[in-house]
């Protein structure tokens, strides 16, 4: 069978003119694209990143896909199952699909289980992804605070999948990223005061969105729960700089 190819493209962290010109181009040629959102009536957030500068296209089909915020199988099978079928039969009809995805579809997106799933659906289907700009790399244009320099590690973490063993973390690496926040917030307040790095760590929600918000003092950020579009960065920057402790043995420039 003559399938389309299966796009997974990354529309940025949320500022229309993040998106790369490689996304736009697949994002205007496709027939049909497909926008995950997380209900049946909510909004899709990656379509309200690139609505404003992909503009009206002729022709396309906006297919808008739920996705539950769940971790419950029971919840998302049915979803999956309806998603897949919805995109499956544009594949199979030899339209291509454009998955468009808020950051890059490599990082915490459901396009990765859709690339997973498509060899088996429809054997010898095309699957290309166009990366995007994450909002991990965004963060830092925003607060001034570099991610990493010198000898420095970096540990990405979804905090909503559990913290038992983040102290151990912020002692491991030099610059912890937390995202997917959810309920863990008080308890990551009190374990970055327990370990002294309250005031080594920022707020941002919503990076590079038209209401993004920027939190020096996590005092001030909201208890009950994280937005899902926040993340704080913990920068210990006690190896920053490449002159700093131990003579690296090659530099990459």
């Amino acid at each position: 069978m003559n399938y389309g190819t299966l796009y997974g493209v990354g529309v940025g962290p949320g500022a229309p003119d993040l998106i790369t010109l490689r996304a736009l181009d697949v994002l205007r040629r496709a027939p049909v694209l497909a926008l995950p959102r997380s209900n049946d009536h909510g909004a899709s957030m990656a379509w309200q990143i690139l609505r404003p500068t992909l503009g009206a296209v002729a022709d396309q089909l906006r297919l808008f896909l739920t996705f539950p915020m769940s971790k419950d199988p029971a919840r998302l099978r049915p979803a999956w199952d309806a998603a897949l079928a919805a995109i499956g039969a544009h594949l199979e009809a030899g339209r291509d699909v454009a998955f468009a995805t808020e950051g890059d579809p490599s990082l915490f997106s459901s396009f990765i289980y859709l690339a997973q799933a498509a060899p088996s659906r429809w054997p010898g289907v095309k699957v290309e992804v166009v990366p995007g700009i994450t909002s991990i790399t965004a963060v830092p244009s925003v607060t001034g605070v570099p991610l990493a320099d010198g000898q420095e590690r970096i540990a990405i973490i979804p905090a909503t999948y559990g913290l038992g063993d983040l102290e151990a973390l912020l002692a491991a690496f030099d610059t912890v990223v937390l995202m997917k926040l959810g309920g863990e917030l008080p308890h990551i307040i009190a374990t970055l005061t327990r370990v002294g790095l309250l005031d080594r760590a920022v707020y941002v929600s919503r990076a590079t969105m038209a209401d993004q918000r920027i939190l020096r003092d996590l005092r001030e950020v909201p208890a009950a729960r994280g937005d899902c579009f926040a993340m704080i960065i913990v920068s210990r920057k006690e190896h920053s700089g490449v002159l700093a402790g131990t003579p690296l043995r090659s530099i990459c420039a």
